[in-house]
């Protein structure tokens, strides 16, 4: 890959970098064949409240397996929907 022949400028703020980069190409600017992937031990993933409606008994059911597990049942239903995802 070529090496970068452009520094990367200066911005007064984080909407000035942001339009700089909507408008130019970073390959440009960073050699990317050097690049390592990061590891972020400390973030979160974002989370986001749903409403989600189950019959009584299917409720029910899933508290009992959260408590034979000693788990909260939404982080079971988690684990659960997680799982389901990742075998298909």
């Amino acid at each position: 890959m070529n090496e970068p022949t452009k520094a990367v400028p200066q911005f007064a703020n984080e909407a000035e970098e942001h339009a700089f980069w909507e408008t130019h190409d970073s390959a440009d600017y960073l050699d990317w064949s050097k690049a390592r992937r990061a590891v972020l031990p400390n973030l979160k993933p974002a989370t986001r409240t749903i409403s989600l409606r189950l019959p009584q008994h299917l409720l029910d059911s899933i508290k009992a397996a959260a408590n034979a597990r000693d788990v909260p049942y939404q982080s079971l239903i988690k684990v659960w929907l997680q799982e389901k995802l990742h075998s298909r």
